[in-house]
């Protein structure tokens, strides 16, 4: 292998850049366009984030692998029905009287906005911004009503027996009775109406239908926004129209990609690369849905964890599923944390550290923090930490020339920590006495400590750990290590606890062993 083949990044957004690398060497085009798809029913989410940092970063390593422009379409399918009413905004009522509309005619509730679409697309592009992706927005209703689909909805028309045979199979009896991949919007009410079409005029771009509630036929214009298409067909069309190439879906979207694609080919033409990430788990192991309300919001995570982390457990394995709840965020941050140290440090290809691809392919000048999430939350949990200002005098001692001035996303990492020990961590302590075993380890290892210099490398303290663990007669180290965990903090894991020793303290955790050992000796008393 040669030494530029070795160097050859291999992480997974660079894979899916190669086969955009490759589907533009097949169609002559010399600019790719990425698109992510959004429906503003509701407000943005956590999937919404994953699925524009994840496409983001695949451009990322395409601009890289080929030099060539690209284009990231956020598309909102505005012009799709309200279904119904999700129950978290205001004017329910009201909001009901509107269902079957297209998005962009729903009055907003908020009554900030023209329609609930226009509020929702408000929302996405403020989100969107403020991880400051590079994208364009483009909303369905725009593109109906502009006429920038009319040639694509001919080419549907045109076709238009061939698709409905498409999607017909993959219906129950009644919807298959009446399928027709357009939907006209009724011309009195305004609903985009789900019925059989007894014509189809190619030329003349109209479809004829009867209203099922009177029975009186009518003849509707396909173009400008007078009829929309059904999701699947809307989807391919999407593709076909706009050139698309290349867009991710969930897991629960197999199908639906399958369909879409198929219509393309109907069409006469190819549609784009795709890729199908899996789903998120809640806490029980359930598909995280947000109807249901049972994932973690995005707001939430970073209550308490810095966006980079966030990115970190998004960029990891995306064809596996993964609980996405409060317990994976320190994990996550310190991935991250550990990722940016050896990206400034120029340890391996940087193209395939996560860190590259979240920093936008720049290297941070310098790492993000001398001291890991998790140490920070084992310090508060000792000192049991109401403000940060608790953890900043162990810190100074252990780094003399971090400040919250000198060293600004260690002092976010703090009060993080802070908020995370308070809700997380604090309720769940549960402190258990030490077996005779373990009380003879811990007294050695309080020994050992007394007998090493104050300022011992967090190395020299791991040595330590192990050396003690080894002596007594533990059938695993992770016996002994589980102890010291669960003993002095109250917790049933954390980092390493060497490290955790050098920053709280010699002395001071020698302290910890002698107040935990006097505790249980209290308590037998």
């Amino acid at each position: 292998m040669s030494e530029n083949e070795a160097k050859t990044p291999t992480s997974w957004p660079f894979r899916e850049a190669e086969r955009v690398a490759q589907r533009l060497a097949r169609t002559g085009k010399t600019n790719a366009l990425f698109e992510t798809g959004y429906g503003p029913s509701g407000l943005p989410h956590i999937g919404t984030f994953m699925e524009v940092a994840r496409t983001s970063w695949i451009r990322l390593a395409f601009t890289t692998l080929t030099g060539l422009n690209s284009k990231l379409l956020a598309f909102s399918d505005d012009m799709d029905a309200l279904r119904k009413v999700p129950g978290n905004v205001p004017q329910q009522d009201m909001l009901h009287r509107y269902i079957g509309q297209p998005l962009s005619r729903v009055p907003d509730p908020f009554g900030t906005h023209d329609s609930f679409g226009a509020h929702n697309n408000a929302r996405l592009r403020a989100f969107l911004d403020s991880f400051g992706f590079d994208y364009e927005f483009a909303s369905s209703t725009a593109y109906y009503t502009g006429g920038r689909f009319n040639d694509a909805l001919r080419a549907v028309a045109a076709k238009h027996d061939i698709i409905r045979d498409i999607i017909r199979p993959t219906l129950g009896p009644e919807r298959r009775a009446t399928y027709s991949p357009i939907l006209p919007l009724h011309p009195r009410t305004g609903v985009v109406m789900q019925v059989a079409i007894d014509a189809v005029d190619v030329d003349a771009g109209s479809v004829t239908w009867r209203d099922p509630d009177t029975g009186t036929m009518h003849e509707t214009s396909i173009y400008d926004g007078a009829a929309k298409l059904q999701w699947k067909a809307d989807w391919a069309m999407r593709w076909y129209a706009l050139g698309v190439d290349y867009e991710m879906s969930g897991k629960d979207l197999i199908d639906s990609v399958r369909l879409s694609s198929a219509i393309v080919r109907a069409m006469d033409a190819e549609p784009p690369e795709t890729f199908t990430y899996e789903l998120f788990l809640d806490d029980k192991g359930q598909k995280i849905s947000k109807s249901k309300g049972n994932g973690l919001s995005v707001e939430a995570w970073l209550n308490y964890a810095p966006a980079e982390s966030l990115g970190q457990f998004m960029f990891a394995s995306p064809q596996r599923a993964k609980r996405l709840f409060f317990d994976v965020i320190p994990r996550a941050t310190d991935d991250y944390l550990a990722n940016a140290e050896a990206l400034c440090a120029g340890i391996g290809i940087a193209e395939d550290n996560p860190a590259w691809f979240i920093h936008g392919g720049v290297a941070p000048t310098s790492p993000e923090s001398p001291v890991s999430f998790g140490m920070l939350l084992n310090l508060a949990s000792v000192v049991n930490a109401e403000t940060p200002d608790m953890l900043w005098g162990f810190i100074r001692a252990y780094r003399p020339t971090a400040t919250p001035e000198t060293s600004p996303f260690l002092a976010r990492l703090v009060g993080y920590a802070v908020l995370y020990y308070q809700d997380f961590v604090k309720p769940t302590k549960q402190y258990r006495a030490a077996s005779a075993i373990e009380r003879a380890a811990l007294e050695d290892l309080a020994a050992g400590l007394a007998a090493i210099p104050a300022d011992a490398d967090p190395e020299v303290l791991q040595t330590l750990l192990y050396d003690v663990g080894k002596r007594h007669p533990f059938a695993s180290l992770r016996e002994w290590f589980s102890c010291l965990y669960q003993v002095l903090l109250g917790q049933t894991d954390g980092p390493r606890f060497g490290g955790f020793i050098a920053l709280y303290g010699v002395a001071p955790t020698i302290s910890l062993i002698e107040q935990a050992l006097s505790r249980e000796q209290a308590a037998a008393d």
